[in-house]
């Protein structure tokens, strides 16, 4: 940005002319005409400027403008709200140049030049930003207005729309001041909207505006045309600081930085007469890509009316009928403008006795499902390449077609809002125990499970709902893996939700419902709504099978699956796993045959006790492990044995009435459980449990073998090490176990979830045939944070304050655990070992998380079924962008593309 100090008009201004024509171009740091802008782009010109510009050059019917830049926005930020005079000098040559160029001047008494100031930042934000039409109207011009137009109900129409504008964008005056009076002499005229009003109504209406003005501001209105646009200017660049733009911009991950363009445009009326119109439209269908224009247009009117809602606008098709010659330029400019930009344009427009105007072209917001079918649609048109096809998909949002949403514009109030804890959306009855929720959905009946927190005994209760909702728990609780694993969409740490299980009813805040109410929440978002809006169907289409093909044909990282039965199989390889990167073995014993079983082999008070107990659960797991192995055919398969600590198993205190089992859940209670008796330790301490799970992989393995003459490709994993010796005690008997079983090809591997085993990884290379980072315990363990307190108690005020800018259980914390990651797989590369390394927490799942993965070096990822595709895409964005930063050029992007 140039120092203000040195701006002079000598150096500010650079005025070249163009001899035989007759025309004087002028390019300067800050103030730019649009027929001619050099090289900048849309980060100077903003995003509507720029392609303003680019159409006047391709020859384009735009009216004649110019544009002062970002960076002049900047300035006035940086000098408290003020420009140099030297900018305000080049404001007025680039108006006396406008006025040779339409042969219009402002504030002549015969034929007036009128102008817009519009706001264009260089990324679109539709609507956040303010823009005032009509600039240039006074007492005077509108009369020249109505000679010259030979309509002054259009002209005194035209300044009414003025004064309303400038009262509210530039004197900040309250909208519903003008509202009310428009409603008083429509209602006294009996007109249904502003168009219909007489003439001396709105003569009087222009009168009554200015007089709101003059009572309600200490400013007036001011007659000067040129004055206008400068305070317009000013209103464009403080409303880039306004409240819904800062809402927007934080809401959007957008910089506060970029700033906003000021376009100061020819004004074409919309509004002039019959043969005249305004509309908005697309070049493709917004919502499901399919090519065609699609949208909206109204005759005789200027383009407020058309998003404002005080008209009902028709089909932009309608066009046809009423201005023909117009309609078909459109179909002509809209075809040139996609084919030009290379994406699908969102269009506005304005016909003046007859005449087209194209007034913005941008790239048009669209759903993922437009998205994904845009992008395959313009690889085989030949306009984009398949990695810049692959690069326009926000890998997030392809969660968007793979389960039901909540649709963006639904008219119900959000009651609260929790943790996202899984995606999609879903409605039911609510269900405060999962007993309940079994009942009401063997009745038929849609169900929402509702708790304080969930535990294993709930599982049944998982099933038989639609979704799951609880006021406790975190992004890794269990009711946040479960969903995950079973496709269901969730909501955890509600903090507003209150359940009262002995009244039966729950309430959020004031609001008190007693079970049964319906309600709907949506695991994208984390909203509550009391109600059911309508949902947007789960849609994949062939288009997305097309750009995963696309995406694994790029990506290095191998794309594993969390599966933890033999459904979670199915849905993985339906999803396009590569094999299972996870497979946790106590999710097996949450059934309701298997969790009395589990519960017994707890309570055992000697060793026969609980060896008969794991006798009884051993062909559970063998069940379910030869499923799963016949589901994954022959991809491989990691088995983590037994992880969490014991008392997980247990039923609630409160809910029992034994008094031997008070005495053992008590007994199993640690002040740290995370970080307590858990994991190899529990192995190590009863050897008989990981026996009994090892015993089990090798009866699915030979079972598997007897069925197709293949053995399974398995793996085990042993989770929560932290020395050499816990490693190699538990290898060692794993090992004994399958050679007695004749079982080959087991390779045995660990989890790096402890910052001490990242640290030491080279003493583990003799004992381990593999490594995988359990990311959500090892965020844990370096950050100190209890993963479930944290986001209950103070990750929101974190964010919210912005002492974190991400959730480091979402979005892996790469300068504190990825340097951890990184001195692990430095040290593993060092000492020579060709071993498979991987993730396999949620930050698998993460795309930002995913691109740290894949330039750290790791082999794969492994992440729930339903992100496996979010995956997919995210690994091969990963590789094209080391890719090109390797090269050292840049993706092949669009060169003109108008934002």
């Amino acid at each position: 940005m140039a120092d203000a100090k040195k701006l002079s008009p000598s150096l500010f201004t650079l005025i070249w002319n163009v001899s035989g024509f007759g025309v004087a171009f002028m390019l300067s740091e800050f103030v730019f005409d649009f027929r001619i802008t050099g090289t900048a782009g849309p980060e100077i010109l903003g995003g509507k400027a720029f392609g303003l510009a680019k159409m006047t050059q391709m020859g384009i019917n735009v009216p004649p403008g110019f544009v002062a830049s970002t960076d002049a926005c900047k300035l006035y930020y940086e000098q408290n709200g003020t420009l140099p005079d030297a900018f305000w000098r080049e404001l007025d040559d680039h108006l006396d140049q406008l006025e040779l160029q339409t042969g219009k001047r402002l504030g002549s008494t015969t034929d007036p030049l009128l102008v817009s100031v519009r706001s264009g930042a260089p990324v679109s934000m539709p609507g956040m930003m303010d823009t005032v039409l009509n600039v240039g109207l006074n007492d005077a011009t509108v009369e020249a207005l109505a000679q010259s137009s030979g309509n002054r109900h259009f002209a005194f129409d035209s300044y009414r729309r003025l004064l309303q504008m400038y009262g509210e964008v530039v004197l900040g005056l309250n909208r519903n001041l003008f509202e009310v009076a428009m409603s008083k002499v429509m209602t006294d005229t009996g007109s249904s909207n502003p168009s219909e009003i007489p003439i001396g109504a709105v003569e009087n209406l222009v009168e009554i505006f200015k007089l709101l003005i003059n009572n309600s501001s200490d400013k007036q209105f001011n007659q000067d045309p040129r004055e206008q646009i400068r305070n317009c200017m000013i209103a464009v660049f403080e409303s880039w600081n306004g409240k819904r733009a800062r809402t927007y911009r934080r809401n959007e991950g957008i910089s506060d930085d970029i700033g906003t363009a000021a376009s100061v445009v020819a004004m074409v009326f919309g509004n002039l007469d019959q043969e005249s119109g305004t509309g908005v439209c697309f070049t493709r269908n917004p919502s499901t890509g399919e090519p065609g224009l699609f949208g909206e247009f109204l005759q005789s009117a200027q383009g407020e009316d058309v998003v404002s809602g005080v008209r009902t606008p028709d089909p932009v098709s309608s066009m046809a009928q009423v201005l023909p010659a117009a309609y078909t330029h459109l179909l002509e400019h809209a075809e040139t403008l996609e084919r030009y930009n290379r994406e699908m344009q969102d269009i506005e427009f304005t016909v003046e006795r007859g005449k087209l105007f194209i007034l913005q072209t941008r790239d048009g917001k669209r759903t993922v499902r437009a998205a994904v079918k845009i992008a395959v649609d313009l690889v085989q048109a030949g306009l984009i390449s398949v990695d810049e096809a692959l690069l326009r998909i926000n890998p997030r949002d392809l969660s968007q077609l793979l389960l039901p949403q909540l649709s963006s514009n639904h008219n119900f109030d959000v009651v609260a809002r929790g943790l996202t804890a899984s995606p999609g959306a879903a409605a039911g009855y609510v269900a405060l125990d999962a007993d309940v929720a079994e009942q009401r959905a063997e009745a038929g009946d849609p169900v929402i499970l509702v708790r304080p927190d969930t535990s294993p005994d709930d599982i049944h209760g998982f099933f038989a709902s639609n979704g799951i909702l609880t006021a406790k728990g975190g992004l890794t609780s269990h009711a946040a893996v479960v969903a995950r694993g079973m496709g269901k969409p969730c909501v955890v740490g509600c903090s507003a939700l209150e359940v009262d299980l002995d009244n039966r009813s729950f309430s959020f805040g004031g609001v008190t419902l007693k079970e049964g109410a319906l309600i709907t929440i949506d695991g994208t978002s984390g909203s509550v709504i009391i109600g059911e809006p309508e949902l947007s169907p789960a849609s994949t289409g062939a288009e997305l099978e097309v750009l995963l093909k696309w995406a694994d044909a790029k990506r290095r990282l191998k794309i594993m699956a969390n599966a933890d039965t033999p459904i979670d199989a199915v849905n993985a390889r339906r999803f396009g796993a590569e094999g299972i990167g996870l497979c946790r073995t106590e999710h097996m014993f949450f059934g309701e045959d298997r969790l009395p079983k589990m519960q017994a082999m707890i309570l055992a008070v000697d060793d026969e006790r609980r060896a008969a107990a794991l006798a009884e659960l051993q062909p559970f797991q063998s069940q379910d492990f030869s499923e799963i192995f016949k589901q994954i055919d022959q991809n491989p398969v990691i088995i983590r044995l037994l992880d969490p600590p014991l008392h997980e198993f247990m039923p609630n205190r409160s809910d029992v009435d034994d008094p031997e089992v008070i005495k053992r859940i008590d007994e199993l209670v640690e002040a740290n459980p995370m970080l307590g008796m858990r994991g190899c330790r529990l192995g190590l301490m009863f050897p008989e449990i990981y026996r009994m799970q090892v015993s089990a992989i090798a009866d699915a393995a030979i079972a598997v073998h007897e069925w197709n003459g293949r053995w399974p490709q398995v793996k085990i994993m042993l989770p929560m090490i932290g020395f050499p010796s816990e490693m190699e005690r538990l290898r060692n008997d794993a090992e004994t176990i399958l050679q007695a079983r004749n079982v080959p090809g087991v390779q045995i591997g660990m989890m790096l979830e402890l910052p001490r085993a990242c640290l030491v990884v080279d003493k583990f290379l003799n004992s381990a045939d593999f490594f995988s980072f359990g990311t959500n315990d090892l965020t844990q363990t370096v950050l100190g944070f209890s993963r479930d307190d944290a986001e209950s108690r103070f990750m929101g005020k974190y964010m919210d304050d912005g002492i974190l800018a991400n959730n480091p259980f979402e979005s892996l914390d790469v300068a504190g655990v990825g340097q951890l990651i990184g001195i692990a797989v430095n040290s593993i590369s060092r000492a020579g070992r060709d071993v498979s390394i991987g993730a396999c927490g949620e930050h698998a799942g993460d795309p930002d998380s995913i691109k740290f993965f894949h330039d750290v070096g790791l082999n794969y990822v492994s992440c729930s079924p339903f992100r496996i595709p979010i995956a997919r895409l995210a690994a091969a964005q990963a590789a094209i962008r080391a890719r090109t930063t390797i090269k050292g050029t840049g993706v092949e992007t669009n060169p003109v593309e108008a934002s």
